[in-house]
């Protein structure tokens, strides 16, 4: 899968391959620079391998080169970890970090956007889980047919924004890697602060309406616009895994669902 590749860039393989549900990477050497090959056949990920060129380094690791299915792209290779900082007691610091980020990468460029998803065709497989199983599914996907259908000014959308997809790249700063290439509204993509399943603090009690203050100030959001947003994407969320079967894992997105709804009640 990656000889082609390897020959045509003039890489040296330099790790072992990780393979992921739609990508498979390889730590190499390009003109002696630790960098990664991603390779997918997935059509988000092509999407964010053209908008990882297309930011240019700015908020984003470096492209090295690139086709219609892979990417070469400066690998990561400083120590520090946004998850880590939130789980250790810098929660806040890292969710000014990530906006930070997000900020860079939604400002304007002066050359043509590539070809991206629409926010709508994204959220396609929530209306119809929503149907399967009403209840909080149908909250949210009522709040996110309201969003799309005043999606106000769109901009290029990173899409996967969560602790794990900001790393730090020593010199560099703080660089965002495997977007989705979306397109939409932009306080979608300030959601996934507050859906991470992969941080357990998600559903503690306060850290919403905390890190809820924190976010929209630094973004300049309107906190119940930034609450719809986070209501429909934890709705997404959870479609997906009950799409795939994993009821335990839909768990943490429909408690963060719950929470931004009870936050709307409230306001």
């Amino acid at each position: 899968m990656f000889l082609s590749h390897i020959k045509r860039w003039r890489l040296t393989v330099d790790g072992e391959p990780i393979i992921t549900h739609c990508s498979h990477l390889l730590p190499v050497l390009w003109d002696g620079k630790p960098a990664m090959l991603k390779i997918s056949s997935d059509e988000a990920e092509r999407a964010g391998g053209a908008l990882m060129h297309w930011w240019d380094g700015v908020g984003a690791a470096r492209v090295y080169a690139h086709d219609s299915e892979a990417v070469l792209l400066e690998r990561a290779l400083g120590r520090r970890s946004l998850l880590a900082m939130a789980m250790d007691g810098a929660d806040d610091t890292a969710t000014r970090i990530i906006c930070s980020t997000v900020a860079k990468l939604h400002a304007p460029r002066e050359h043509p956007r590539p070809e991206l998803i629409p926010l709508a065709r994204w959220f396609r497989d929530l209306a119809p889980a929503a149907d399967v199983h009403g209840g909080i599914l149908a909250r949210c996907n009522l709040i996110a047919a309201a969003l799309l259908a005043d999606n106000g000014d769109p901009v290029v959308l990173h899409g996967d924004i969560h602790h794990s997809n900001i790393l730090d790249f020593e010199q560099h700063g703080w660089l965002a890697i495997d977007p989705k290439g979306l397109v939409g509204e932009r306080g979608f993509d300030y959601a996934n602060i507050f859906v991470n399943e992969d941080l357990p603090t998600t559903s503690t009690p306060g850290r919403l309406r905390r890190q809820l203050g924190i976010v929209a100030t630094e973004a300049g959001l309107e906190p119940k616009r930034l609450l719809q947003w986070i209501a429909a994407y934890s709705g997404l969320s959870a479609a997906w895994f009950l799409g795939d079967g994993s009821t335990e894992l839909a768990e943490s997105p429909l408690a963060a669902a719950r929470i931004a709804l009870a936050e709307l009640q409230q306001g």
